[in-house]
This record gives structure tokens, sequence and C-alpha cells, in this order.
């Protein structure tokens, strides 16, 4: 069975040594690189299942970095950063990380959380193809078995967080879930200051799937209650 690889950018060699360490106990295969450049160049020849990615670098930060591999890759991306206010991990987040971990950090919750994204990232993923599991909501089309989203039949470029959110979403349209709710069911983990990062997620998947995301026809919010993708009015 081929090794999981796991690519870790830092500007600090010995963060990312140690890291690397603690991966390859684990049975990853660990690459480095040291500054978003680099991360960018292997992310894009290299067969990579995870990123792990550190915000403050030289030549070209995280956050640059994440944009230009979201351009093209759809894989978990984790930052790493000394920076604990709510502010950068909303940035973060919005750039297109699916997780954010601040340094110092505990070397067992950081290798959780990179097995628990490779969880979600593998099992959807793991396409079978000859069945067809479609649920169509106006404009909107969710693959079940394929995990995959297309609106007006063009295909929508999610992350493995964001697909999942939206699953959750259209197989039980027009429930309400707080964000509390969302949190645990994607993430896998108890909900810690949990509306911030879901709101993060939400407003990106509207982005992507709304004509006008300040006036959305399907990813509602309920005030004060949580989010729902709704069926649109008019169809």
């Amino acid at each position: 069975m081929e090794k999981q690889c796991i690519l870790v950018v830092d500007d600090d060699k010995e963060i990312v040594r140690a890291i690397s360490i603690y991966l390859e106990k684990e049975g990853y295969e660990v690459l480095c690189a040291y500054d978003g450049i680099q991360a960018v160049e292997l992310a894009m020849s290299r067969n990579i299942h995870l990123i792990l990615i550190d915000v403050m670098m030289p030549r070209q930060n995280g956050l640059a970095a994440i944009l230009k591999i979201r351009e093209s890759r759809n894989l978990p991306i984790i930052v790493l950063s000394a920076k604990s206010e709510d502010s950068d991990k909303i940035l973060g987040l919005s750039m297109g990380a699916d997780d954010y971990v601040t340094k110092p950090f505990n070397p067992q919750e950081l290798v959780a959380r990179v097995k628990s994204q490779l969880r979600r990232y593998t099992s959807l993923g793991d396409i079978h193809s000859t069945s067809q599991n479609l649920i169509s909501i106006g404009r909107l089309t969710f693959d079940a078995d394929n995990h995959t989203l297309t609106a007006d039949g063009e295909p929508v470029r999610l992350t493995a967080t964001e697909t999942k959110i939206v699953e959750l979403l259209m197989k039980n349209a027009g429930r309400i879930f707080p964000a509390e709710e969302i949190y645990r069911r994607v993430w896998n983990e108890p909900a810690f200051s949990a509306e911030n990062t879901v709101m993060v997620h939400i407003r990106r998947i509207r982005e992507k799937i709304e004509i006008n995301p300040k006036e959305p026809e399907y990813l509602k919010v309920v005030w004060g209650i949580g989010y729902k993708i709704d069926k649109p009015e008019k169809q």
C-alpha cells in the first residue's frame, strides 16, 4: 500500500525536522519545504495528500502559497502559525485552509488533526462511479457517490471540508443545523469556538455556488439558530 505523503512547510528547519519525525513514526512519507515558492512547486509536481504550512515565511508567505495551490489542487491544508487571534484564524481559513493549529502545538494533537483531515479526504476520494446517487435542489446537483457538486451543470471546486458541509446540508435540505452541530459532524471532534470556523467555510461555499453571495438563494443563515440549504422560492 502506498504511503500517504505529507508536505511540511516552515522556514524554521528545526520545526520541520521535529514534525517530520512525529509523522514518519506514524508511517507517513514526509516532504519538506522552507518557503511558499518551494511549497507550490512540490504541491504541483508530487503526489501529496496533505500540507502543513506556516504563515510567516521568506520569498512567499503561507497564505499566498495556499491561494496558488488551491487554484489546481484540492487536498487538506493545515496552517501552522504563532498567531492565535481569531482574525488570523479566519483569514487563514478564508484563504483556503481546512484547519489551523497555533504554535507552540502539542505534537499528539497535530498528528490527530492530520489523521482527521486525511480520513475526511480519503473518504471523499473513495469513488464508486457505477451508481448515481444524485441530490438536486434548483441549480445545484450533489453526487453523493462521487462527492462532487455542480451548479448549472458546471463543476464546483470544493475543498474536502466544504464538500462535507454541502453534503450534510443537501442531504438534509430545509433542516437548520447549529454551527456546533455542523462542526461536530464535519470535523469529528467537540465543537470549540466553532461559530467563526463554520462561518468562514459557509461564506466560501456561498461564493462558489450563489449567483449573488450577499443575497443567497440556497445556503441561508437562520439568525441565532444555524444554517440550512433551502430550495429557492423560484425554480
